[in-house]
């Protein structure tokens, strides 16, 4: 029995872990560095997180786009937030107005592909007849 793997759940698992990092960690783990934790602000488990994001992101849109649906919609919307993702590391003035977007763009592309991948999951026999008028 072969497990599969559900790319678009992870994808937005990750993005969604991404953005409860961001947004949660700072308020909640402030209290880090007195112990010589450095998670906040390390800039190499940001780019971790954000590579990890376009690895797992990469993958399921590419094989939705090339066995499923071939709609480019998608990962137009999963670049735009992956650039978004590079610049809020860049521009760290701007990335609590940057980052909602990129998380937004990031989820909402893996949700299309999920919906457009799903009416190929459908069996033939589960389909209902069409009767002609």
């Amino acid at each position: 029995m072969a497990i599969k793997i559900n790319w678009d759940a992870l994808g937005i698992g990750a993005s969604v872990a991404c953005a409860i990092h961001c947004a949660v960690l700072p308020l909640l783990l402030t209290s880090l560095p007195v112990f010589g934790i450095n998670i906040i602000d390390n800039a190499a488990f940001e780019y971790f997180m954000i590579f990890l994001a376009l690895c797992v992101g990469c993958y399921a849109l590419m094989h939705g786009f090339r066995k499923h649906h071939g709609k480019i919609v998608p990962l137009l919307l999963f670049t735009a937030g992956m650039l978004l993702l590079f610049a809020k590391q860049h521009w760290h003035r701007y990335e609590l107005y940057i980052l909602p977007f990129a998380v937004i763009f990031i989820v909402s592309a893996h949700f299309i592909n999920f919906r457009l991948c799903k009416p190929h999951h459908i069996k033939k026999e589960e389909q209902p007849e069409r009767i002609a008028a």
